[in-house]
């Protein structure tokens, strides 16, 4: 479908990642209809694997759960951490009363999700969002498609485009404002094992702290690893997603993450990718004809871990009250702008409570401006 083939629908649904399918399917199975303009899937690895034990009856609710079933995602049994301690700790997944995570493909998992839409009715429009205007009670949304410009109607939108968050980009409506508490930033690298590797890698997911930020590290279930570094933009080595070997260097100072990928034999031929993992929210998250699902909503520290689960909690039920608004009840999307801003305010608490404790590297920048930080959070809650 090209933009010249646009129509009004009750509801439009602006992205295409996690959270908006979920709206989606959300919408679908509830007999809606609605317009989904959605750009296309990124080829390649997508950054974000862990996907809590609460996600699965999000996912059931929107029949999505059997996606989980497939041979390239794993269940998370193990953590290991150094952090706060030079000793590796570990949380068993066995613990969690609805099971253990999931480690997932990501892109995999987005492609399976976006296909489970599609064959439920869904059809996305590959086009992007370049305008907004108010139109009596509904909107009026221009579009680009290729070289070709449309223009759409919706009585409500709800904006899953992103740490872009586009529609308060564009329109700022009901004085919506979009708000960060850090500037965090993650070299990514997936690598594989070498050729004929005498080594079984662990099936473990690996934390590890460093007075410049932190590492994450976790194996998939096809055996690749996936690698990240979370500091600050200042704190980046020169030219470190330029050069592999600036990112060896750095590897060669941490203890654990350094030491499992040398023992299995993992290849580090690429400088790492570069992307944003800061944390950020929009304040109010919906307003009269609008709603923000996903990262649009709140982008979390992945430290949390939390982020694919919030985009579904966000996805559903920020369709639901979007339905409700239309069917003239108003009081679902004002809780749900409060539940978002109530999860923004116990996340900061909760980074608070774990940033602080790391006590090693106090003299760094990195965990002086955590700390900083931390103390404002707990202020504000007290």
């Amino acid at each position: 479908m090209t933009a010249a083939a646009f129509s009004t629908a009750d509801i439009a649904v602006v992205g295409g990642g996690i959270a908006a399918t979920a709206a989606i399917l959300r919408l679908i199975r509830t007999g809606h209809s609605p317009l989904w303009i959605a750009p296309g899937q990124k080829a390649g690895d997508l950054p974000g694997e862990h996907l809590s034990p609460a996600a699965r009856p999000m996912l059931e609710e929107i029949g999505a759960a059997r996606l989980l079933d497939a041979a390239c995602h794993r269940p998370e049994q193990s953590v290991f951490s150094a952090w706060g301690s030079d000793q590796l700790a570990e949380r068993s997944g066995i613990v969690h009363l609805e099971g253990p995570g999931t480690v997932l493909e990501r892109a995999v998992f987005e492609r399976e999700m976006r296909a489970l839409a599609v064959a439920s009715g869904a059809a996305p429009v590959e086009a992007r969002l370049i305008g907004l205007d108010r139109n009596g009670d509904g909107w009026v949304l221009e579009v680009e498609d290729g070289d070709r410009l449309g223009r759409c109607g919706a009585r409500f939108i709800l904006d899953g485009s992103g740490r872009g968050a586009v529609i308060a980009g564009i329109h700022a409506p009901d004085h919506a404002a979009r708000f960060r508490a850090d500037q965090l930033v993650a070299l990514c690298a997936v690598l594989s094992q070498q050729e004929n590797a005498g080594v079984e890698p662990t099936r473990a997911t690996l934390l590890e702290t460093v007075p410049e930020g932190w590492w994450y590290a976790t194996l998939l279930a096809d055996g690749r690893l996936v690698l990240n570094f979370y500091t600050d933009p200042d704190l980046l080595p020169q030219d470190v997603t330029r050069d592999a070997d600036v990112f060896r260097a750095m590897l060669e100072r941490t203890t654990y993450v350094g030491r499992w990928l040398r023992d299995a034999e993992f290849n580090l031929d690429a400088s790492p990718d570069l992307a944003s993992a800061g944390t950020t929210w929009l304040a109010p998250a919906a307003g009269e004809g609008w709603a923000a699902i996903g990262d649009a909503a709140a982008a979390f520290d992945p430290l949390s871990s939390h982020g694919m689960t919030t985009a579904l909690w966000t996805g559903i039920r920020g369709a639901d009250a979007a339905m409700a608004r239309l069917g003239g009840d108003a009081e679902p999307l004002a809780a749900y702008a409060e539940k978002v801003g109530q999860g923004v305010q116990e996340f900061l608490q909760s980074r608070a409570a774990i940033y602080a404790e790391e006590r090693r590297f106090d003299a760094s920048p990195f965990w002086q401006r955590r700390k900083r930080a931390s103390a404002e959070a707990m202020a504000a809650g007290s």
